[in-house]
């Protein structure tokens, strides 16, 4: 609507230009105000909308970061998981060892008889132990049924086994080696015995100075000694195998004498643990290796250290992921904010680092065999967690980076977003103050031409 009041040009072209300044000072007094230079699209649309995307993709990413943040304590918990579990694996060696040393300081079974083997039919020699070492079994009355049986066992169950029917095939009065040479039985004698059982490599045999047959497994092996005869009826334990080699009446066993005794007449029994047979079956039977009962605590130590191990795996999880207790929790971290083809991420894999996952099985003995069998698993999973350390330690280094880099991501697009819309505080202020001066100015101005129509008043007054 046209205005009623009529101005003069001058009057009109001075508040025109007021009028622009006050809106130019509103401009800028907003800008001061917000400090941005692009409030609404209607201010700059290119830039508006350019700024807002990169400050909405700032935002996803700073969202991803709280993500990185725990993927990075999700590995670090498995990392110490896998520290702790490497100091009782170490421990557990340490305990294995200690089981060896004792090992070490143990002997296997030692059986020796009560008396000296019967010399009555030998030929005469200047010591007991010679006669009885030149002593033939068939002096000794032994004949080809008879046999004599060792068996040794180690701690995880191997046997070896010496057997005197099987290394010498009985035919009448001669017995045939494995060679196929011919020995008769006069000049098969106690000595050759001792020398066929050495060699078997099953015990350590010898003849003592008193005449007394002495034997030793290897190591701390157990031994079983069966003396046996085959041919005939039942006899009397004074005329027994066992009798003939001196153990007729008791034997030391692992330093500890036991005694034989009699059963119904036809029946022998070893007390310490031997089984009952026939007068003419006797059995030694070493029940059990002498460092078991030393051994017994470092298998409980070793066994509570497994589960320790399984424990700590299962405790080594943070905001409900686990890397290590075998449960296939893979962990998969993303770097950006998109799930398509385009998307960016992690997949660290998960392990098994229980003790079924490091293969490591309780123990039953700590014998020499078994704590050799114990050294090498636990050698193989301290592999196994170095390894894994390892491999956790790189994908921590990966996550650590790209934390970084999202960290300087987001800078770049937080100061590009804004480059596109921020005002310049000291600009502004320079514009608001020559406004002032300009609207100072103006007014004036029409002040003046103002002036001009009031002296045609004053002419007509005139």
């Amino acid at each position: 609507m046209s205005s009623d009041i009529t101005l003069s040009a001058g009057v009109r072209q001075n508040l025109l230009s007021l009028q622009n300044t006050a809106d130019l000072m509103s401009t800028t007094q907003n800008r001061l105000a917000t400090g941005k230079k692009v409030n609404s699209a209607l201010d700059n649309p290119t830039n508006f909308f350019t700024s807002q995307s990169l400050s909405s993709r700032a935002s996803d990413l700073g969202n991803l970061l709280d993500g990185i943040s725990n993927s990075i304590k999700t590995i670090e918990s498995a990392d110490n998981g896998i520290t702790a579990i490497t100091d009782l694996v170490e421990s557990a060696q340490a305990t294995v060892r200690q089981a060896q040393s004792a090992n070490s300081a143990s002997e296997g079974t030692h059986i020796q008889g009560d008396a000296a083997i019967d010399t009555t039919s030998s030929p005469s020699g200047s010591t007991v132990q010679e006669r009885v070492e030149n002593q033939t079994l068939t002096n000794l009355g032994i004949d080809s049924a008879a046999d004599i049986t060792l068996t040794s066992t180690s701690a995880n169950g191997v046997t070896s086994t010496f057997n005197l029917a099987e290394h010498f095939t009985a035919t009448g009065e001669a017995l045939d080696d494995a060679n196929g040479d011919t020995t008769t039985g006069d000049a098969y004698s106690i000595s050759d015995l001792v020398d066929d059982i050495n060699a078997s490599g099953v015990a350590t045999a010898s003849i003592t100075d008193d005449g007394r047959l002495d034997l030793k497994a290897n190591g701390n092996e157990k031994l079983d000694l069966t003396l046996q005869s085959i041919g005939g009826a039942s006899q009397a334990a004074s005329d027994s195998v066992a009798a003939v080699f001196g153990f007729g009446g008791s034997a030391d066993v692992d330093g500890e004498g036991a005694t034989v005794t009699g059963a119904g007449g036809t029946d022998v029994e070893f007390t310490n643990g031997a089984s009952a047979g026939a007068a003419d079956i006797f059995t030694v039977s070493n029940i059990a290796s002498s460092s078991d009962s030393d051994n017994a605590e470092l298998v409980t130590q070793f066994n509570e250290i497994l589960d320790q191990i399984d424990q700590l795996a299962a405790d080594s999880s943070f905001n409900g992921i686990n890397l290590i207790n075998g449960t296939g929790n893979d962990l998969t971290v993303a770097f950006n904010e998109k799930r398509d083809e385009g998307k960016s991420e992690l997949t660290i894999s998960s392990a098994d680092l229980t003790s079924d996952g490091l293969n490591l099985t309780d123990a039953t003995s700590l014998s020499a065999d078994e704590s050799n069998l114990k050294l090498d698993s636990l050698s193989d999973a301290l592999t196994t967690l170095r390894k894994q350390a390892s491999t956790f330690g790189s994908n921590l280094s990966t996550v650590q980076i790209r934390k970084d880099y999202t960290k300087e991501a987001i800078n770049t697009l937080q100061t590009g977003a804004d480059a596109l819309v921020l005002a310049d505080g000291n600009e502004e202020g320079a514009n608001m103050l020559a406004l002032q001066t300009r609207q100072t100015l103006s007014t004036t101005a029409l002040s003046l031409a103002s002036q001009a129509d009031q002296a045609v008043t004053s002419f007509l007054r005139a």
